[in-house]
């Protein structure tokens, strides 16, 4: 086979040997030399016949032809440069999206967790009136881990960094405190050192930590000497006993460099723990739901004053870790499969359109004696290499796009998703890249072949491939683009209510005025301000540098800021009224009386702290309306009073109430929340808020400079501005990355599918030269031909609209958990939308109607 064509010419020298030897021995016997040379071609046959016998002795027949039709099928995209660049581009997107997409998707659903059979373990929390997934107590998990019967093993981790003293002060370091047998649950072994014994969390024991392998090499430079060497984390010295695999990350506690063993605590009270539990060989999720139900419910009972109203909630590990990605992804993956189905369409009308120009030729190579199954070969091959062509296109274009939207998840986002970390093509990703490759070359090789097989050999040779329209072809393509029109309606729908949601999210009342707020965290040495005299020093002394910052309109301090989750929470008794068994909890903050100005707050009745109310003062607070709403209906909360844990020998007599601050996320309803005097209950942990006249961002290195020149050794971390901040915040992450996401595929999806339409329409237009000419010859004016034209395209949108407004009403009610003050149904975005893309359908209709109606009747029928 590599050597055929000097094999071939040897065959034909040897026969015209032969017959030249065959001439002369005629000649011999009398004949002229050109009778000879005739009566020997006659005698040998058909040299050609021999030739081709010879060659196809020593070819594979099938391997040839496939050759043979992948080079023509190379020319053929060749002659036609547009119809293969637009083919080729329009199948690569839509391929593009949808890869890039799903290999999120395996990342975050389908990929196993980095854990020993992770399916069978599940995450604990308690269940109070304010939500569902709140923490558990040190004393609740001991009395959960000893009483249940359905887990083989439960322990608990507390997901907070720490302060770690370094030769330049105290730094923040990232990591988690967990129980003696955690890392055993999740069936993780260290790769250096060992893990936690069992009893290494009670309080006599020594200290001990565990590295990420990020930290041993980030920190330590992966020396393995770093076994047994100390670090002082929040004033303690651990030792270090191990580093953890490369592979592992358990995303409700990261970022987390170091994993340090769990302090036990005695107060039943205290909430920080998470737990983690692995159920038991054949026991079912709802089993031991029950079983740890039966357990809280116990413990409410037994200890009424901190238990009341806390019941059990579990969850399955994969659910906690993905479960508020989970959503965005999936609408994603629909959004690009619906895009993909445009794009396929577009493909296969191209194509059909292009089978039509082809009828002549398909005769004419019929006719000459080519078999049906070799034009039909033909097609498939063409079909194939143009998927394989758009295909591959499409795997370089979605690597990129990855990394694209790897870039569009906030840094902080992105590393509590470990499941991203190198994302990229993998074996299950590139087979469903094969897997859209294959169907895409079904499509395109059975849609032209459909087609064809309707097509009447004698018929395309008479009409000589152009007279006469296709009224098969009109009606499908008509029903591709009414697929498309619909699908594209579903998409702007989408996007349209994704974006009316991200708008309402963004302005929202949350009672504060965010802009021109920058902001810092700040951790003092616990050991240095260890007492309610020094920390209120230190936060006076910083507020007073703060003060004298040029363009500093005001500024304050709380414990915690708004905008997050709803944490640090306590229970309350309101004094004077009797117990009605009711568990009252709302979450508490601590502030300085210049944080209201600064949030620039609403103060509904009372008043606002005052600067002097310190521990020498009676105790007071404030409450927000919410609070108020819940706990004193009808009545003016202002002079009541309340304690916390029923000490009624500390009681906190109410001086305001304020409109609602977001101290949730940005769509949770507003809860109940006290501001309580931070002097009168100070904390070595704080965040340092200003409002300033000059710009927020360019003021956050002044600010950090003045908070670190009152003592150096604080560790000042994650500055920034109260607008990044909600822009960073993960409810507005998660609702702008799907609006974006849905949003760009609209915008394509509207864009093929005008094209869609205006191929079908321009096409028909085309076909229908003949009886236009015929029309305007009759007499017919131009405004009757652009009537036919747009009634045509107007019947093909309308429809498609339709059916579009019935699917999206349809899609949208089942997205309706990712929308925020937006209906499925809403009646604005469904009429813009179906405006928008009627208009920009109609105009994409106008220039084959112009081209119509500015036909030359003469011209037209000459031509035909």
């Amino acid at each position: 086979m590599l050597k055929r064509k000097r094999k071939v010419e040897d065959f034909g020298n040897e026969i015209q040997a032969h017959i030249a030897l065959e001439a002369e021995e005629l000649q011999r016997e009398g004949l002229s030399e050109k009778e000879a040379w005739r009566r020997a071609r006659i005698e040998f046959g058909s040299a050609q016949v021999a030739r081709e016998r010879f060659y196809l002795r020593s070819r594979i027949a099938g391997i040839d032809n496939l050759m043979r039709d992948v080079r023509f099928a190379f020319r053929q995209l060749g002659r036609n440069p547009g119809f293969a660049f637009t083919a080729i581009l329009v199948l690569a997107l839509g391929i593009a999206a949808s890869v890039a997409i799903f290999a999120f998707v395996d990342a975050a659903l389908i990929k196993p967790l980095p854990y020993q059979d992770p399916n069978r373990l599940v995450m604990l929390f308690e269940s109070i009136p304010l939500g569902p997934r709140f923490h558990l107590s040190y004393p609740d998990y001991l009395d959960w881990k000893r009483d249940n019967k359905t887990f083989s093993s439960l322990e608990v981790f507390e997901p907070y960094g720490f302060m770690m003293n370094t030769p330049d002060g105290l730094r923040q370091a990232d990591g988690a405190r967990v129980s003696a047998g955690f890392f055993r649950t999740l069936g993780v072994k260290p790769i250096l050192g060992r893990d936690f014994y069992d009893g290494e969390d009670m309080p006599k024991a020594p200290r001990t930590t565990l590295l990420s392998y990020s930290a041993w090499q980030k920190r330590y430079g992966g020396n393995s000497g770093v076994i047994g060497k100390p670090v002082t984390l929040d004033g303690n010295t651990y030792i270090i006993i191990g580093v953890l695999p490369r592979s592992f990350s358990f995303a409700p506690a990261e970022p987390a460099d170091f994993w340090s063993i769990l302090e036990p605590s005695k107060c039943r009270g205290c909430h920080g723990l998470y737990g983690v539990a692995r159920l038991k060989p054949g026991v079912s999720f709802a089993t031991a739901f029950a079983d740890i139900t039966t357990i809280a419910q116990k413990l409410a009972r037994q200890y009424s004053d901190s238990n009341r109203d806390q019941v059990a909630y579990m969850l399955p590990l994969t659910q906690v870790i993905v479960g508020d990605i989970k959503p965005v992804l999936l609408v994603a993956l629909i959004g690009a499969a619906l895009l993909l189905l445009i794009a396929s369409v577009n493909v296969a009308s191209l194509l059909l359109v292009r089978a039509e120009s082809r009828k002549r030729e398909m005769a004419v190579r019929g006719a000459l004696g080519a078999p049906r199954r070799r034009l039909i070969a033909q097609f498939v091959t063409e079909g194939l290499l143009l998927s394989l062509i758009g295909s591959a296109l499409g795997l370089l274009l979605a690597q990129q796009g990855m990394h694209l939207l790897t870039l569009l998840i906030p840094k902080d986002m992105r590393i509590a998703m470990p499941f991203f970390v190198g994302i990229g093509l993998n074996v299950r990703v590139i087979a469903f890249a094969f897997l859209l490759a294959v169907l895409a070359g079904a499509l395109f090789t059975f849609a032209p072949l459909g087609r064809f097989r309707f097509m009447r050999m004698h018929e395309s040779l008479v009409e000589g491939g152009r007279t006469s329209s296709s009224a098969l072809w009109r009606k499908f393509g008509s029903n591709l683009v009414v697929i498309e029109l619909a699908t594209a309606m579903v998409l702007l729908v989408g996007a349209g209510l994704l974006t009316r949601s991200l708008y309402r999210l963004l302005h929202t009342d949350i009672g504060i005025e965010p802009d021109h707020i920058a902001m810092v965290r700040v951790q003092a040495q616990p050991r240095k301000y260890s007492d309610n005299t020094t920390q209120a020093n230190l936060v006076r002394e910083i507020l007073h540098r703060v003060n004298a910052l040029p363009g500093v309109l005001s500024a304050g301090v709380t414990t915690k800021l708004p905008i997050e989750d709803a944490d640090w929470t306590s229970g309350f008794d309101i004094i004077g009224r009797p117990d009605d068994h009711q568990h009252r909890e709302v979450a508490v903050r601590f502030v300085t009386p210049g944080y209201m100005s600064t949030l620039k707050t609403k103060l509904d009745s009372g008043r606002y702290f005052s600067s002097d109310e310190d521990v020498s003062k009676p105790l007071v607070v404030i409450i927000n309306q919410a609070m108020a709403r819940q706990y004193f209906p009808e009545e003016d909360p202002v002079g009541k009073q309340i304690c916390f844990g029923g000490d009624q020998k500390h009681p906190m007599s109410i001086v305001g109430v304020l409109s609602d601050i977001q101290e949730g996320q940005l769509d949770a309803a507003p809860r109940g929340a006290m501001y309580i005097p931070f002097f009168q209950n100070t904390n070595s942990g704080f965040v340092v808020l200003v409002r300033t006249a000059r710009d927020d961002r360019a003021f956050l290195p002044t600010l950090t400079a003045a908070v670190q020149s009152v003592d150096p050794g604080m560790a000042l971390y994650q500055p920034m501005t109260m607008d990044q901040k909600i822009h960073d915040a993960p409810a507005t992450y998660l609702h702008r990355s799907t609006a974006w996401l849905v949003g760009g595929f609209a915008v394509v999806a509207l864009l093929l599918g005008v094209v869609g339409l205006y191929g079908v329409i321009a096409y028909s237009v085309g076909q229908r030269r003949r009886e236009i000419g015929v029309r305007m010859a009759l007499g017919a004016q131009r405004s009757a031909v652009y009537r036919m034209i747009f009634f045509e395209s107007g019947r093909l949108i309308a429809v498609g609209i339709a059916i579009g407004i019935v699917c999206a009403i349809s899609a949208a009610t089942l997205m309706r958990k990712l929308l925020f003050g937006v209906h499925a149904w809403d009646a604005a975005t469904i009429f813009t939308v179906a405006f928008i893309l009627a208009l920009a359908s109609l105009l994409a209709s106008f220039l084959p109607a112009r081209r119509a109606a500015t036909v030359n009747p003469t011209e037209a029928l000459r031509t035909e």
